[in-house]
């Protein structure tokens, strides 16, 4: 039984390692499960998975999953990264999907898919901000599985 409504966030700091994902996941289903959202994990956890990969092999910088909810039964999964540029067809909707035969280029679409919502917010360095994106995505439940 969660303890704690909404509105809550948590960050969650990481380095340029490649094991930081799996520590990611594993760190937002027990602030899942904290908050009785087991619902939402199957699909969070493929959003963060996809986002925190993402940040790790296309930035040389740390990275950071924050995880938020405004409201219940609605969860934001967001990953900030130290590099300003966004990638290619994230924020498109309409974005082209990789040739079958690619063995990559396929983590944002699947993001655009399994989100109720998406986006990119561009940071300008400003007093303790270090600039870079936040690339975030959003995950309902209460509604049947897709």
């Amino acid at each position: 039984m969660a303890t704690v409504s909404p509105p809550w966030a948590y960050t969650l700091r990481l380095p340029h390692d490649p094991r930081a994902p799996g520590i990611a996941r594993a760190t937002l289903r027990t602030v899942l499960a904290a908050h009785d959202l087991t619902e939402l994990a199957p699909t969070a956890e493929l959003l963060a998975s996809e986002l925190l990969t993402n940040a790790h092999l296309h930035t040389r910088g740390p990275h950071a999953l924050r995880v938020l909810s405004k409201e219940p039964d609605r969860l934001t999964v967001a990953v900030w990264d130290t590099d300003p540029r966004v990638p290619p067809g994230y924020g498109q909707p309409h974005a082209s999907v990789p040739p079958a035969d690619a063995e990559n280029g396929r983590g944002l679409h699947l993001v655009q898919a399994c989100a109720d919502a998406w986006g990119v917010s561009v940071l300008r360095e400003m007093g303790a901000s270090k600039g870079g994106k936040l690339l975030w995505a959003e995950c309902r439940g209460g509604k049947e599985a897709r």
